[in-house]
């Protein structure tokens, strides 16, 4: 199911975060990511169109949209491979159309699940906080 974001989900998503992130992010030096996990509890998950999705009435995911850009897509590692992931994209393309997300290039796992979703890069810049490239990705209107 996938429903609304609510303040109380906020600790959970947190926790959700930084589970996938340190799988697919690892390259991240920890400081940065303290400091983006307090930026996501405060700014990202309150301020973006946050859909969070839950298996057993349990928030295991979400996606946070600004405009058409996914801001940020994570799913419990534990759930992984099972369609969720894939259904919030669908969501969103439901609710939006065409869609875009930037992805750093080292995140393999990420990267692999938006091709497989259909996105295709269309540009790259150097993400300054962190050093490393980024790929912009877009999926067009279907």
């Amino acid at each position: 199911m996938i429903r609304k974001y609510q303040p109380a989900d906020a600790d959970t998503l947190v926790s959700v975060w930084q589970a996938a992130s340190r799988i697919a992010h690892p390259f991240l030096e920890a400081g940065f990511m303290a400091q983006e996990a307090e930026n996501m509890r405060r700014l990202y998950l309150p301020n973006a169109e946050t859909w969070v999705t839950e298996e057993n009435r349990v928030a295991v995911g979400f996606i946070s949209l600004i405009g058409n850009s996914i801001g940020g897509l994570f799913l419990d590692p534990s759930h992984h491979g099972r369609g969720m992931g894939k259904a919030m994209v669908d969501y969103a393309v439901h609710l939006k159309g065409a869609l875009d997300v930037e992805v750093f290039k080292r995140n393999d796992i990420g990267r692999r699940f938006y091709a497989r979703c259909g996105f295709v890069e269309f540009e790259r810049y150097l993400h300054k906080p962190t050093g490393e490239v980024t790929l912009k990705l877009q999926l067009p209107d279907h």
